[in-house]
């Protein structure tokens, strides 16, 4: 399986825009991605309201895994879009 750890940039956290855009990105790629905060339980990242339930703030960690064909370079992707501030964009 293939995890990547990655502070979450934006400045309200993955909290409505920055989680939408997070949650199609990882849709527009077709394979099964999961999301947790540090020592939760992962969620489906393709789900807005489950990625915003995870609550997570500006600067928190969350941790990003896939057992899927490709998935490394996905979870690449998605740790540089995470790392982004996404409300300034």
């Amino acid at each position: 399986m293939a995890t990547r750890q990655v502070a979450v940039a934006s400045a309200v956290g993955l909290h409505a825009r920055p989680a939408s855009l997070f949650t199609r990105a990882v849709q527009g790629h077709g394979i099964p991605v999961t999301i947790a905060k540090e020592g939760g339980a992962p969620v489906d990242a393709t789900s807005l309201l489950m990625v915003m339930g995870l609550g997570v703030k500006n600067g928190e960690t969350v941790e990003l895994s896939s057992d899927a064909d490709g998935a490394n370079a996905v979870l690449d992707d998605l740790v540089a879009l995470l790392s982004r501030d996404l409300d300034a964009e």
